[in-house]
């Protein structure tokens, strides 16, 4: 079996066996476009338990920045302000405890409290739909770091 290379490690975020089942599908000089068909067929392929390993493998929304890796810090770097790490940190537990897993959103240069609307309307959702959408967040996610790198 092909190892992981380290840039999908940190594409995907941790996201356990993730890395390592899309390196056993793609080349060396395999496209993002690629990298990211093989890695939604690989979820496709997964039980839901390993489909919420992956989500829960990223970091929550107003994480403590000293825990988060160097590519989710600079993702999440806007916006600090204590009132809004109390929301967000308030939401995640509601969503956490709603679904079972963690809240993923492709942040996009948003600040933290431009999310907190994303939040709470997911919180909206039916868990199916939730979990599709957290795992669509999470290819959007990866697709662009494979574009920044």
């Amino acid at each position: 079996m092909n190892a992981a290379r380290p840039d999908l490690v940190s594409v995907f975020e941790r996201a356990p066996g993730l890395a390592q089942r899309v390196a056993a599908r793609i080349s060396a000089d395999a496209a993002a476009n690629e990298i990211i068909a093989a890695a939604r067929a690989e979820l496709a392929r997964m039980s839901e338990a390993e489909r919420i390993a992956v989500l829960d493998a990223h970091p929550r929304i107003g994480a403590d920045p000293a825990t988060l890796s160097a590519t989710s810090r600079r993702e999440q770097a806007a916006g600090d302000d204590p009132a809004t790490l109390r929301d967000l940190a308030a939401l995640n537990e509601e969503y956490e405890r709603r679904f079972g897993f963690r809240f993923v959103v492709w942040v996009n240069g948003r600040s933290k409290s431009a999310l907190i609307p994303v939040l709470r309307s997911r919180l909206r959702y039916d868990r199916e739909r939730e979990l599709a959408t957290g795992i669509a967040e999470f290819l959007a996610i990866a697709a662009d770091r494979l574009r920044s790198r």
